[in-house]
């Protein structure tokens, strides 16, 4: 049984934050997203959209950042049990990015729609 489960939920938000902590350091497409965040963030600001706007803008973020803490996760996994180099690992690794690849395409298409939405309901608030 893991040393993770069962834990107190302190204990296993450390467990999470460590995770967090280890793919910031370590993979640089994750330091780019969170930066995107930011930035998303800072525009759902200026351009004030509603409520389903933010909602949607900020699941789809999530979703990219969640697949890339999941690819970096396989990664680590498949160098780990399998360190020299093999078709089958390197094709798990291509699938875990092509599912970063997958939900970074869904965020782009809700930033198209809304940016659409905006530009169609008058305007840009200034």
């Amino acid at each position: 049984m893991s040393v993770h489960k069962n834990q107190a939920f302190a204990a296993r938000l450390k467990f999470a934050l460590r995770g967090l902590a280890y793919a910031v350091r370590t993979e640089r497409s994750l330091r780019l997203q969170l930066l995107a965040l930011v930035l998303v963030v800072a525009a759902l600001v200026v351009l004030r959209p509603g409520p389903l706007w933010w909602a949607l803008v900020l699941i789809t973020s999530s979703a990219v950042i969640a697949a890339e803490l999941f690819n970096t996760a396989v990664e680590r996994l498949a160098d780990e049990l399998h360190p020299q180099d093999s078709a089958g690992i390197g094709l798990v690794k291509d699938c875990a990015a092509a599912a970063v690849l997958v939900a970074s395409l869904g965020a782009i298409a809700v930033a198209a729609a809304l940016i659409v939405h905006l530009l169609t309901r008058g305007g840009v608030p200034v």
